[in-house]
């Protein structure tokens, strides 16, 4: 089990002592002014929901989701889901160091590690969170892609936490897409509207063999493959 300074660790700053002083400065800088913008656009967005009651399924009986969507729909995500204590996987480059004083200013936590670098030790440490009523978040095709095409980790901290993972979409009726970053980043336009779209949960056992957590990855991304459709149908019925 974590400690409680790891606990508090999670949802704290990061120590910048390993920086120069004007790093430090513009970490801070771009940090609080991400959150302004976020912040701002977001309190414009009107938001509809479909499948709240997956949600509901998937918390039923003290469970904790495992909140599961794409990387490109992260800033609405990141507003939508703010202060639930959702614990995330954040990398260790300097440009990290902006996102998770962001994303901890919404009430999440962070955990450092990737898919490419230190992942087994975040994971471990993320389950160890999970285990002391930590939900868990992740932006599945992350962090550097390729673009929707879903990674495992969500599978198996299902399978050694115990709990399920929860795919959804967030889709903007009016929004900007970022065409030159890897995964066409989306930041809505103020005062749009935006369909949350929540799946049932994905349960993963125990036990599950190799064979059976492919089979899962797979149903992940079919499901979220679906949802981003239903959405894209949704803002052409609305356009």
């Amino acid at each position: 089990m974590p400690s409680a300074a790891n606990i508090e660790r999670a949802y704290a700053p990061s120590d910048l002592s390993s920086y120069s002083f004007l790093e430090r400065v513009m970490i801070r800088a771009v940090g609080l002014a991400l959150y302004a913008v976020m912040k701002l656009l977001g309190s414009t967005v009107k938001f509809e929901v479909e499948g709240w009651e997956n949600l509901e399924a998937a918390s039923a009986g003290g469970k904790l989701p495992i909140y599961t969507t794409w990387h490109n729909g992260v800033f609405l995500s990141t507003y939508f889901w703010r202060d639930r204590g959702i614990v995330v996987m954040s990398s260790r480059s300097f440009d990290a160091e902006y996102t998770g004083r962001l994303i901890k200013r919404f009430g999440y936590g962070t955990v450092r590690g990737s898919s490419t670098r230190g992942h087994t030790g975040a994971s471990i440490e993320m389950i160890r969170l999970m285990r002391v009523g930590c939900p868990a978040g992740f932006t599945i095709d992350g962090p550097k892609g390729p673009r929707h095409v879903a990674k495992m980790g969500a599978v198996l901290i299902a399978k050694k936490a115990g709990q399920p993972v929860l795919p959804f979409t967030i889709v903007p009726a009016r929004s900007w897409e970022i065409r030159k970053s890897w995964d066409q980043t989306q930041i809505p336009k103020p005062f749009t509207r935006a369909r949350v779209i929540i799946a049932p949960p994905i349960y993963v056992e125990a036990d599950a063999a190799a064979s059976v957590l492919n089979a899962k990855r797979d149903e992940l991304q079919r499901t979220l493959e679906a949802l981003v459709q239903k959405g894209e149908q949704w803002r052409a019925s609305i356009s």
